[in-house]
């Protein structure tokens, strides 16, 4: 990928990527150049563009799709559609080109809204999962026929493996079914996916992966990465899963939930886990996404409770993976020891200041 040039009035990006004719729906490659409000584009002769421009699109009012993943072989296209309902379908070179020049084609889209770019700039590196998502959907969804995944054969390090999945196809998929709306949420999904065993890795890259203690480096958004469906994708419910809770400790008024990964107390592996804030009584408990009832698999009362941050004094030993700047703990008045990890600090210091109050 060309880097943005640093002139004034000097085009945002200039590669040469493959478009889709409009009367031959043939593929042929462009240059592309994106100025303002307005993406140009030119036939190449000798690998020069040909000037004056063989045409433009006008950005103004235009929708753009990214991950487009209408052309089943061809996974790194993004599309345009302008305000007279005119397609465009482009084409890149690698994910990472392909994702930086939706990146610049939206915010010149929405050039004249500082305030929507802004907020674009921060969903790039997103992480908010919804609060009610339910891993049993997209598992469904990911075996739908006409809608879901279709694994192929795929090859790595020379052997050839059946029935596969590349890693950044599902991160594609995710999103483009707005189950995640960005790559880091995508990522963390499809961790979830396989922690929960509706996923598994294949081939020497992908379980390499698994070997890390932080949720979102165990799932790989690459397109060397190889995955499948497990066999069995209906998680069935252990008696030992089965805990007590008294409707008392559910009455009270839940203040705040949301996801969180929470340290396991044996293996020490980390989970996602939707955590619901409850007052009189004040109660913490945590959900397992992958299960659709809606009973928690743990909890504990916050009355006597500790809370703190854990960036100051270090990770402590047996926590692993890179947790640091987002950890904090609770210690429970029979001194039961929680670590737990946010998305960022600034959701850490609200979850910390809401479980205070609690206290």
């Amino acid at each position: 990928m060309t880097p943005p040039e640093t002139p004034s009035n000097s085009p945002a990006l200039s590669p040469a990527t493959p478009a889709q004719g409009h009367i031959v729906h043939n593929w042929k490659v462009r240059w592309f150049i994106l100025r303002q409000n307005t993406l140009l584009y030119y036939k190449l002769q000798g690998g020069r563009k040909v000037t004056p421009p063989k045409g433009r699109i006008l950005l103004d009012g235009c929708t753009i799709t990214c991950p487009c993943l209408e052309y089943e072989n061809r996974p790194l296209l993004i599309k345009l559609k302008t305000q007279t309902s005119t397609e465009y379908f482009l084409e890149a070179c690698s994910r990472e080109e392909r994702d930086a020049w939706a990146f610049e084609i939206t915010g010149a889209i929405h050039a004249g809204q500082p305030g929507k770019v802004q907020q674009l700039h921060i969903l790039r590196n997103s992480f908010k999962l919804p609060p009610h998502i339910s891993l049993h959907r997209i598992v469904d969804k990911l075996h739908d026929s006409s809608s879901g995944i279709r694994p192929s054969p795929n090859m790595e390090q020379g052997s050839t493996y059946k029935k596969t999945f590349l890693g950044s196809s599902l991160v594609d998929w995710l999103i483009s079914n707005s189950f995640a709306a960005s790559r880091l949420e995508a990522v963390t999904l499809a961790s979830m996916l396989m922690e929960e065993n509706f996923l598994r890795p294949v081939g020497a890259r992908s379980t390499g992966a698994i070997r890390s203690g932080d949720l979102a480096e165990q799932f790989l958004d690459d397109s060397t990465a190889l995955y499948t469906f497990a066999e069995s994708c209906k998680k069935k419910i252990s008696p030992k899963e089965d805990i007590d809770l008294s409707t008392v400790e559910l009455s009270g008024t839940v203040v705040k939930q949301g996801y969180l990964a929470k340290q396991g107390h044996k293996r020490k592996n980390w989970k996602v886990r939707r955590f619901v804030l409850r007052k009189d009584p004040a109660f913490l408990h945590y959900y397992d996404p992958s299960k659709e009832e809606n009973r928690p698999v743990g909890g504990f009362s916050l009355r006597g409770s500790l809370v703190s941050a854990l960036e100051d004094n270090g990770v402590p030993t047996g926590v692993k993976g890179n947790v640091q700047g987002n950890l904090f703990k609770v210690i429970t008045k029979d001194d039961t020891h929680y670590y737990i990890q946010a998305s960022s600090k600034a959701e850490r210091s609200e979850w910390i200041e809401a479980i205070k109050k609690l206290t």
